[in-house]
This record gives C-alpha cells, structure tokens and sequence, in this order.
C-alpha cells in the first residue's frame, strides 16, 4: 500500500513538472517569435509581450530591448563629418613694452551648406586676421568670414574646400526639457570631434553678457562643453542640427562652482541670422544712431536723475532716426514702444523687439518732464 501512494506521489510531480518546462518553452518560442518579427522601429527602449503561460493565464512576460547606443552613434556618425574646427589668429597689441605676439584662438563650427558655409559663434572669430579650418579627416582649410551678430553671438564664414558632410538643420520651438541630446566639437582646441551626452535641462534662458544686454532664449544642457566646443552643433538623436553650443556658467555671483551649465543658440535663430548674413553680409537690426549710457537705480541716485532705468543719449547722429525724430542728447529714454527698459529689458533688448522700418513711439525724459517722440528704426548690423 506503501508502495502505491509513494509511486503516485511521482506520478503526480513528474506530470506538474513536465507541464511547467512546456509552459516555458511555449513562453520562450512566443518571445522569440516576437522578436524575430518584428524589429523596433526606432532605437531605444522597446517592451514585447509574450504569450500567456497556459498553466498561468494571468502571468505575462515583459522583455526589455535596449538599444540606446545606436541612436546615439548614427546621430554622431551622420552629424559628425560636417564638423569643423576653427583656428583663429588674433593680431598683437600695442602695450607699454612694445606690440604682443600674434595669438591662436580655437572654436568649433558646422557645415550648413554644400556650398562651404560653416555656422560658429562670433566670439570665436572675434577680433582675428585670418582664420582656417581643420576637416574631420585632420585636413586644414582657408576659411573668410562673410558676417557676424554680436548680439546673437553668431557667425558664418566660407571655404572654396569641398564639404564633407552637411548637417540637416531642425526645429529648436519643439524641444522639451529631458529630452537627450548630443554635442560635438573641439574642446581645447586638440580634442577634435569630441562627443558629449546629456539632456535639454531647460528652454527660453537669458543670460546677461555684461555689455548692456542679454543673449535670450537659449538651451539651457548638461551636455558638457568645454572652451572649443563653442559655435559646435547641439543635435537631438535623430541627427538634426537643434542648437550651437556658445557658453557654460561655471561660477555663481554667490561664488559657488556651477557644474552642467551650458548653453546654446536656439538652431532656429542661427538660421535666421545665418540665411540674411549669406544674403547681405550681415544680420539686419534695428538702428536709432544714439550713443549712451544706461541709467540703473544707482546711476539714478548718484546723479539725482528722474527714472531708475534707460539710457542717458551722450551724442546723437548726424542724419540718423534719432536726429529725424528730435531725440537730443541729455534725453533718457525710458520706453521703446510698449517695451519699459527695467532690469529685465535692456535698451538693447528692448530695441531688438522691434524691426528696421518699424515706427514706434519712445517714452522720453527731457528737462523732468515726460515727451513722446515718434521714431522710424533704421537698418544696421550695428546698434
């Protein structure tokens, strides 16, 4: 009898496990079946289902199919050619011991055009004679610069040398806090076509550049740029041109150190500008023909002035919108337009809301009193 219920204690545990290795076959052949059918569309992270186990109906098994790298290095792969670095000579000043060396300046740019035009910043090319690029095969080139916009920090020059690649240029007003994206350019100047990864940590930033206005609307990442890396591409994983790299914050006013601070210009500004230098040689702004000095809150005070913020006029242009619309000097200009200059809105960014040709009213203060004056803007690549 003992015997018996031993035997089909066996029985019954032999049959369960036979069960439980087909049921895992079965899952397994699913999930294959699966996988081999169907690839994922875009690279990434993609979940596959896999059939109901027939002894556990209510199970299901998840596969994971991670492939973030490809999106990376076929956005670098494509991107990456089109890349430059562009190596600057600065001409020596006159000091007290005699004239300085000549000096070397290094930056990065981006082809955006087969017919050679590179897109940088205008602080990598600032102040220099003469100026050439090192291809990504390590081929050096002559370049010219056709224009530059200070106030954009944006620059585009030229090579007669044959593009290697041209990036596709995207839609910066569709970016989204967190989404990855990738830089790439010369850090130092010696580390050319180096790629870094991080995130859109924010959009829409200004940062104060200490001369009387404001860079705006910048991509704020984490991406790590270093000096060299500016006027490089910023490209989302789709290898589309979204922003150029211009600045990183490494110091607080606090005095704090900053880490993953880095900023770039929106690639739907650096098109704008770069489409009407191509086409005039410069980018077209606003122009009143005033020379000035801002009024702060102790500006105000030390000299006893009637507004807490705008421009004191210092000298006003012969023939310029200034002088047509009756702006002399000792006038501040607190108003532009809608636009009030306060710590928010300098007289620079509150002028560039507006377009050449446009005729807008100035909130004006003469002798005390308040004044409307009428002006028509000019057209400059200057102020």
């Amino acid at each position: 009898m003992e015997s018996k219920k031993i035997l089909y204690i066996l029985l019954v545990i032999v049959i369960a496990g036979a069960s439980a290795l087909t049921g895992a076959v079965a899952g397994g052949v699913a999930v294959y079946q699966a996988v081999a059918g169907k690839q994922p569309a875009n690279p990434g992270i993609q979940s596959i289902l896999a059939e109901p186990d027939a002894q556990n109906p209510n199970q299901t098994l998840m596969m994971n199919l991670t492939d973030v790298e490809t999106a990376i290095t076929q956005s670098v792969q494509k991107v990456g050619p089109a890349v430059v670095t562009i190596v600057g000579i600065v001409p020596g000043q006159m000091t007290f011991f005699g004239t300085t060396g000549d000096a070397t300046v290094s930056g990065s740019g981006v082809f955006i055009s087969d017919q050679g035009y590179i897109l940088t910043n205008n602080h990598v090319v600032e102040d220099t004679k003469e100026v050439h690029i090192v291809l990504s095969d390590g081929s050096q080139e002559k370049a010219v610069i056709i224009g530059t916009d200070i106030y954009s920090d944006l620059a585009v020059l030229k090579t007669d040398a044959r593009a290697p690649a041209v990036a596709t240029l995207g839609n910066s007003d569709l970016l989204n806090p967190g989404e990855s994206v990738i830089a790439i350019g010369s850090p130092l100047g010696n580390f050319k076509n180096t790629v870094t990864v991080g995130v859109v940590s924010a959009t829409g930033r200004s940062i104060d550049t200490g001369s009387g206005y404001q860079i705006e609307d910048l991509i704020q990442t984490d991406a790590a740029i270093n000096q060299g890396n500016s006027g490089g591409p910023l490209m989302n994983l789709a290898g589309e041109v979204i922003g150029i790299n211009t600045l990183v914050v490494r110091n607080t006013q606090s005095g704090g150190v900053a880490e993953g601070l880095g900023f770039a210009v929106p690639v739907n500004t650096a098109r704008a500008v770069a489409e009407q230098i191509i086409q005039k040689g410069y980018f077209s702004r606003p122009y009143m023909g005033i020379r000035f000095q801002q009024v702060t809150p102790g500006v105000a005070a030390a000299y006893n002035l009637p507004v807490q913020w705008g421009v004191y006029i210092t000298e006003v242009s012969q023939d310029s919108p200034a002088s047509a619309a009756g702006l002399q000097q000792g006038d501040i200009i607190f108003k532009i337009g809608d636009v009030a200059i306060d710590e928010s809105h300098s007289y620079i960014n509150a002028l560039f809301t507006f377009k050449p040709g446009d005729q807008i009213v100035l909130g004006v203060m003469r002798n005390g009193e308040e004044v409307d004056l009428t002006i028509t803007l000019g057209e400059s690549s200057r102020k």
